[in-house]
């Protein structure tokens, strides 16, 4: 398939998680295990590579700990060189912005310009206060940061005064393969944040995890539209993506009706992805449910038909 050919079709990615404890079933990821995902998703044809930002998960059996999401993207750059990396998202409170930036910039100048910085207000409360992490008021923090991140990558400068962040001219002295640094996405799904998405972002960003969901994608885009009308943002300049939870492989245990689940031969999933591509998103981006007694890569090539099909739609 041609670059123009790939260009107008549904892009689609690859969610790889980094959590997990000791003794669990199936093992906590290592480096190596995430390497091989990542290799084998290049060799599959993904589009993308998308990494969580968390600090720690809680369930019913206790903590879960998460790798650090921008060493492990750094590692990944290196390690491909073909297939996209991005943040799905950067946790926002984590970091001061300016850092944000030059971890940008970073990023995109190991990958080569395959970085696709994606970043959102943060939606893991619980584990803020163990951290000692400032998230109160998470939207005015946000609007702050992302000020600042935009103004570093796009012209390399930033001289800001708000009431959480400060940058007394910061400057990015060195700014990686693209003259306005890597593609931005945002994360949001209230009208504010839609606002600020059609603002300072190249790319909007949303997750569906139950059956029920197309129904609230659909109002979400409206709403999008909406945004876009009252900033002067032209809509076709904005791109979309989605991350599904989750698509099942071959042999993977049923779930509640509920959860959502996109299963079957790979024309029936890929028939189901491109469903998305129908509401008007560019990329869907698959975290995937595959058998515990597996390697992951062996879902992630079963997976390289879906990528096929999709591309080719």
């Amino acid at each position: 398939m041609d670059k123009t050919q790939r260009e107008d079709s549904v892009r689609i990615g690859l969610y790889i998680r980094l959590l997990g404890r000791p003794g669990m079933h199936p093992p906590a990821p290592t480096w190596q295990s995430v390497r091989e995902q990542a290799l084998a998703a290049e060799a599959a044809g993904f589009d993308i590579v998308v990494l969580e930002d968390a600090l720690l998960y809680s369930d019913e059996a206790g903590n879960l700990g998460v790798w650090e999401s921008v060493s492990m993207a750094a590692a990944i750059a290196a390690s491909t060189s073909r297939i996209g990396i991005g943040h799905a998202v950067i946790n926002s409170p984590y970091r001061h912005p300016a850092l944000v930036a030059r971890i940008a910039a970073t990023l995109d100048e190991i990958s080569g310009a395959r970085y696709t910085l994606g970043i959102g207000l943060g939606n893991t409360p619980d584990d803020y206060p163990l951290f000692g992490i400032d998230a109160d008021r998470r939207y005015s923090r946000f609007a702050e940061a992302i000020l600042i991140i935009h103004e570093l990558l796009r012209t390399g400068r930033a001289s800001f005064e708000g009431e959480f962040y400060r940058a007394r001219g910061a400057e990015l002295v060195l700014r990686g393969p693209r003259p306005e640094g890597p593609p931005i996405v945002i994360a949001g799904g209230r009208p504010k944040m839609l606002r600020l998405v059609t603002r300072f972002a190249d790319e909007w960003n949303w997750w569906v995890a139950e059956s029920k969901n197309t129904d609230g994608l659909r109002r979400l885009t409206e709403e999008l539209a909406l945004a876009c009308e009252e900033t002067g943002r032209d809509p076709a300049t904005l791109r979309r993506s989605v991350d599904v939870f989750s698509v099942a492989v071959p042999g993977t245990p049923e779930a509640s009706p509920e959860v959502l689940r996109i299963g079957g031969s790979p024309d029936e999933v890929a028939d189901n992805l491109l469903g998305y591509g129908a509401l008007g998103f560019d990329e869907v981006r698959c975290s995937l449910l595959a058998r515990a007694d597996a390697p992951r890569t062996e879902a992630i090539a079963w997976m390289g038909e879906v990528v096929a099909l999709v591309h080719a739609a």
